[in-house]
């Protein structure tokens, strides 16, 4: 049996204010398409100023509706291969 060393690189970006976080994040797969996510994080007037934690929140997010995207899309080439309709793919 063959194994293939294969890797993904995610590029996350964030761009945040007093109050907001927002995060998107990418992963280029290798057969050409690209992925993003996105995610938003709001800090409570009454926390205190935290920009990791908006970030690591907001980063949390992006990576998670990437990875349901990501479950999306082999599911689709799940069907597309088989010729029949699949059981979803949770998370």
């Amino acid at each position: 049996m063959m194994h293939t060393a294969v890797g993904w690189h995610v590029e996350m970006e964030f761009v945040e204010d007093d109050q907001h976080t927002r995060a998107a994040a990418l992963v280029r797969l290798p057969d050409g398409t690209e992925v993003r996510g996105h995610g938003h994080a709001t800090r409570h007037h009454t926390d205190s100023y935290q920009p990791r934690v908006g970030e690591e929140i907001a980063g949390a997010r992006a990576l998670n509706e990437l990875a349901t995207q990501m479950l999306n899309k082999a599911h689709s080439e799940i069907d597309a291969a088989s010729g029949r309709t699949s059981h979803p793919i949770n998370v």
